[in-house]
């Protein structure tokens, strides 16, 4: 009976608007390509090839997978449609040619890093196409196979970006340390690293349709979840900096590096005559010349001209767990808490999530 669950339909996790997404991507895409196509070919047979369908369905409706990163699409279409071909010349049988030919092609695009599951069925048609397709050898290659796979990513690398909120192609390797280090990333010091997940994936023995990236990430985010679920949720709220020193726009640089001087700070945040954020203002915003004794201030006349506008900031019922990636991994030092009409009612720093954390393990000890 557990063997006949396999059978069972799985459940799609993806929400409606990725689906929707697909589906106009996917209609747009082809359109485009069999648009340009004919365009380039006019009513040359044949222009355009039914694969292209298959590869759509993985540009647009998982365009994260690394079976439909650009070359995985162009190149195990055009090595599979070149084995295709040699197979159709050399081998009778097109029965014994068609099966050989896609044997060959998966091997091929392994070897390449180029798996796509299309490939085959270019593989396939190279062999079964009829005389339109045995007519060209091995041009099929390149005309239509080739030029339709590089209109179909050319659309694919528009309409993901425009439509979604991911960025296509899809990142397959982790940034690294931030600094050019080689030491592991903050995260990835405690817990498991990069080792244990590949050592994990060795042990799994069988392909996964998803980058080892992603998998970090999401094992990543699992890990923060339960920290957050186990620590009771503490807030921004309950951490933060309540009387909080901030800079104005028409404040010259040199009061607003009096301010950081005299109150030991690294930042301010800028706010309006309503307490609303407008920016924000650090040590090395104000520093020309660094080299300098002492340091020369810029020249600007005013904290306006030399503020960071794209600041970010979180809000008080932000947890302190979400914020524990910002400060570790994308090197914040210091975030502004905003209401929901953005004006700045405290600030949390590193200091505050090391003692936050502290609190809580405290805490945790005490309970056992």
């Amino acid at each position: 009976m557990l063997w006949l669950r396999g059978f069972v339909p799985q459940p799609v996790l993806a929400p409606w608007r990725e689906r929707a997404v697909a589906c106009l991507g996917a209609c747009a895409g082809l359109l485009f390509t069999a648009w340009f196509s004919r365009l380039t070919f006019g009513e040359a047979n044949p222009w355009f090839i039914a694969p292209m369908g298959a590869s759509a369905v993985l540009l647009f409706a998982v365009p994260a997978s690394p079976l439909a990163q650009p070359w995985s699409v162009i190149g195990g279409n055009l090595v599979s449609a070149l084995i295709g071909v040699a197979c159709a010349s050399l081998v009778p049988d097109k029965s014994a040619a068609a099966a050989l030919a896609v044997a060959l092609a998966i091997c091929a695009m392994f070897a390449l890093r180029c798996l796509h599951p299309p490939g085959g069925a270019v593989a396939f048609t190279a062999v079964m196409g009829g005389p339109a397709v045995h007519e060209l050898g091995y041009r099929f290659a390149l005309s239509p196979v080739t030029v339709n796979s590089l209109f179909l990513v050319a659309a694919a690398l528009v309409l993901n970006n425009l439509l979604r909120h991911h960025r296509y192609p899809h990142p397959a390797y982790p940034p690294g340390n931030r600094h050019g280090a080689t030491d592991r990333a903050p995260a990835e010091r405690l817990g498991f690293n990069r080792a244990d997940l590949d050592a994990a994936l060795k042990d799994h023995d069988e392909l996964l349709d998803v980058s080892e990236y992603d998998l970090e990430q999401i094992f990543r985010d699992v890990e923060l979840r339960a920290w957050r679920r186990r620590s009771g949720g503490a807030r921004c709220k309950d951490i933060m900096a309540r009387d909080v020193i901030v800079a104005r726009p028409e404040m010259t640089p040199a009061g607003a590096w009096m301010l950081l001087d005299r109150h030991e700070l690294r930042a301010l945040p800028v706010v309006n005559e309503h307490r609303e954020i407008v920016g924000i203002i650090t040590l090395r915003d104000l520093i020309a010349s660094p080299d300098a004794n002492p340091p020369q201030l810029v020249t600007q006349p005013f904290v306006s001209d030399v503020m960071s506008r794209g600041m970010q900031v979180t809000s008080p019922e932000q947890t302190v767990a979400e914020l524990v990636p910002l400060f570790s991994d994308e090197g914040f030092h210091h975030l502004p808490v905003v209401d929901a009409s953005r004006r700045v009612v405290g600030m949390v720093t590193q200091s505050d999530i090391i003692a936050a954390m502290f609190r809580d393990k405290l805490e945790s000890a005490g309970r056992a």
